[in-house]
């Protein structure tokens, strides 16, 4: 990963475990393998974002080693009569950061552009790392509409917080169409995206944001993950499938390492 300006951004591997796995034992297993494959490495972040039944066991597993903790999606208000929802407030002291907006949670829970941009002020008030997932659907992508979703949702997803600067924001371009198809988009593609991506947030916070990682997900795995890593405004990934092989998490993070050089 090529430094962008004058900042130097520490490239970001994050696993989002979806609805897996089934039992507590083989989460267990999964953080101590991804531990291992972490340890000693110091020149690229790993996260794992469990599902929330399985995140305090995770957290205490992996506590004081390398590897950072995240949750899947929280809501926006801190407490209520909102059934199955997990508030900031209970995240706090138990994950860094959250992904908010994927585009599963877009599809299945109903999710908007501006339910997320409450979402992303909420995690930033309550001091968690918002993961801003945008991405483009297929037919979008045909129409040559990906320019316009990317900034429809980036600019609404972040139009209630007050300034980038020390928001610690992670934004994800996971491309719909992209994620779980083995069909990745191709790293220029992807690349031209995140420049965007950029040219948006310098336009926002031009002091701030080359602050902010910028990750590549949708059908990365050890064979393809280099290539990504390699473009100048990506600083890691969104990993899905393989973040539920240890080794093969492992074998990303390690080249998410090397980009850095």
């Amino acid at each position: 990963m090529p430094d962008s300006g004058s900042t130097v951004r520490t490239p970001l591997v994050i696993g989002n475990w979806k609805m897996n796995p089934a039992s507590m034992d083989a989460a267990l297993e999964l953080a101590g393998g991804v531990r291992a494959g972490a340890e000693g490495l110091t020149d690229a972040i790993a996260v794992v974002c469990p599902p929330a039944i399985w995140l305090r066991a995770v957290a205490d597993s992996l506590e004081g080693g390398p590897v950072k903790i995240g949750a899947q999606t929280m809501h926006a208000e801190e407490g209520g009569a909102f059934t199955g929802e997990i508030s900031p407030l209970m995240l706090t002291g138990l994950a860094e950061y959250v992904i908010i907006g994927h585009s599963e949670r877009r599809q299945y829970a109903c999710e908007t552009d501006q339910t997320v941009a409450a979402k992303v002020a909420s995690a930033v008030r309550h001091g968690l790392r918002p993961i801003l997932a945008l991405g483009e659907r297929a037919d979008e992508r045909a129409a040559g509409a990906t320019e316009a979703v990317i900034d429809r949702q980036l600019r609404i997803g972040l139009s209630r917080v007050d300034r980038l600067g020390g928001s610690r924001l992670v934004i994800a371009y996971e491309p719909v169409w992209a994620i779980g198809s083995g069909e990745p988009a191709f790293p220029a593609d992807a690349q031209a995206v995140a420049s965007e991506i950029r040219g948006t947030l310098r336009e926002l916070d031009p002091d701030a944001a080359d602050e902010i990682a910028i990750l590549y997900g949708g059908s990365v795995t050890p064979e393809n993950a280099a290539a990504f890593f390699e473009q100048p405004e990506i600083d890691g990934a969104l990993v899905g499938g393989s973040c539920l092989d240890a080794g093969g998490f492992g074998a990303i993070l390690q080249l998410a390492a090397r980009s850095a050089h």
